[in-house]
């Protein structure tokens, strides 16, 4: 995929675009997110989570759902302070202790002792796309079910109007 083509697909300026590309197109390519209907669910997918590759970072008020991350069992937070210490990062925001123990045994990170580490361009995409392959995700974006697929990743629907734009204009650019 070319850089003007990931930018128009994921909307993004030149700048984000010049900031994101590079990372996202190896994670693509390592995670054998390479057809156009797999890139075009990726892109959408990460392009709402992170907020249009704003934020690598979730953002913290906390709010009530935020507090109910603390001792959550599902989400791995056992200790006091887990909640906080493993907010959403990446581009597909990684939560929970449980999820960054899995990223760090999956790709070889110390996301346990340093979470910031999913901050960086980088390992924010490698992180999203490693949690992508792990789950399942390229087999339900090439059946096309693109609320499967969401509920996958969220749990839910939330956000899914912005997700489904997103998923309509990349399919759009990238031919999918």
């Amino acid at each position: 995929m070319l850089k003007q083509d990931f930018a128009a697909a994921a909307m993004l300026s030149v700048s984000l675009a010049d900031k994101w590309y590079e990372p996202v197109e190896r994670a693509m390519m390592e995670f054998a997110i390479v057809s156009p209907m797999r890139a075009a669910a990726f892109i959408a997918q990460i392009g709402h989570e992170s907020g249009g590759f704003q934020d690598t970072r979730e953002i913290w008020g906390p709010t009530p759902a935020q507090e109910r991350y603390e001792g959550r069992q599902d989400l791995g937070n056992v200790n006091p302070g887990d909640g906080k210490k493993y907010m959403g990062r990446g581009l597909i925001q990684i939560t929970g202790r449980a999820n960054y123990a899995a990223v760090a045994l999956g790709l070889g990170l110390d996301v346990l002792s340093n979470p910031g580490l999913l901050e960086r361009p980088i390992l924010a995409a490698r992180s999203a796309g490693w949690w992508w392959s792990r789950n399942g995700c390229n087999e339900i974006a090439d059946s096309g079910d693109f609320e499967a697929l969401t509920r996958r990743i969220n749990g839910g629907l939330n956000g899914y109007p912005d997700r489904l734009h997103r998923y309509n204009i990349a399919r759009a650019v990238l031919g999918a």
